[in-house]
């Protein structure tokens, strides 16, 4: 493996959010802050306590589990993304760089920011409310798969998309909804029966609950079913990104 090929693309990657710190990290802790100010003074103040949880509590991990998808996706995406915008992915694929330790450089590094911003706002949470974590192993599980996973959906839209639009289609317009129907911010058992039903056909419903779990040791699903969603969704990941390198999908075009 060359373990220097992977370092250069990760560093550069790396290097790229230390230019944009405003945007790749103050931004998102700051949306989160609000987030925090407003739902847990508007709706906190009329829904004291969920499963006997303080509601400013309760919604935290809901919160960092709506960044953590949205920075991983979108640096991800946009790690792969320039490179065919500038045309200097050809410089990458004609490099003695195996596509798997391309993946790793651009990936790791993708799943790394979204991992440091996580974690600031989850510090950040605690300036707001009282926050435990009954299963921190578990916890630490749940962050790391879902900030790899959604690095590798990120970056599988990156070689999708030919222009911006289609680069921002599912970052801003599908995972945002999704995230919030998916019990970030309810337990879905306040829901009706058949809307209960139809959440649990929401993908980001097993994200959040089994991430809940983690922290105060309730959820919406079972954590062992919301942890075998997200391998699922790895594996097709994985092998979806296989295909990919092995054909050259919009890579060589």
């Amino acid at each position: 493996m060359n373990v220097e090929a992977i370092k250069s693309i990760y560093f550069f990657e790396m290097a790229r959010t230390r230019r944009t710190l405003l945007q790749s990290v103050v931004s998102p802790v700051i949306s989160t802050s609000l987030y925090f100010i407003v739902f847990g003074a508007a709706i906190g103040s009329r829904i004291q306590e969920v499963e006997g949880v303080s509601y400013g509590a309760f919604i935290t991990p809901g919160l960092i589990m709506l960044t953590l998808l949205g920075q991983c996706i979108s640096n991800g995406s946009f790690g792969i993304y320039f490179p065919k915008f500038t045309g200097t992915i050809y410089e990458v694929l004609s490099a003695p760089v195996a596509m798997s330790e391309i993946l790793l450089g651009y990936v790791g590094a993708a799943a790394t920011k979204g991992l440091m911003i996580g974690v600031i706002i989850l510090l950040t949470a605690n300036i707001f409310v009282d926050v435990r974590i009954e299963h921190p192993v578990m916890m630490v599980l749940f962050f790391l798969l879902t900030a790899i996973t959604f690095s590798l959906f990120g970056f599988m839209i990156g070689i999708w998309a030919t222009n911006f639009e289609q680069l921002n289609l599912i970052p801003m317009l599908v995972v945002p909804p999704l995230t919030f129907l998916g019990g970030s911010f309810y337990s879905i058992s306040m829901l009706p029966p058949f809307w209960q039903a139809v959440s649990h056909f929401n993908p980001v419903l097993y994200l959040v609950s089994g991430f809940r779990w983690s922290f105060f040791g309730i959820a919406d699903v079972n954590p062992l079913v919301s942890l075998a969603m997200i391998s699922i969704f790895l594996a097709i990941c994985l092998g979806t990104l296989g295909w990919i390198f092995k054909t050259g999908y919009r890579l060589r075009s």
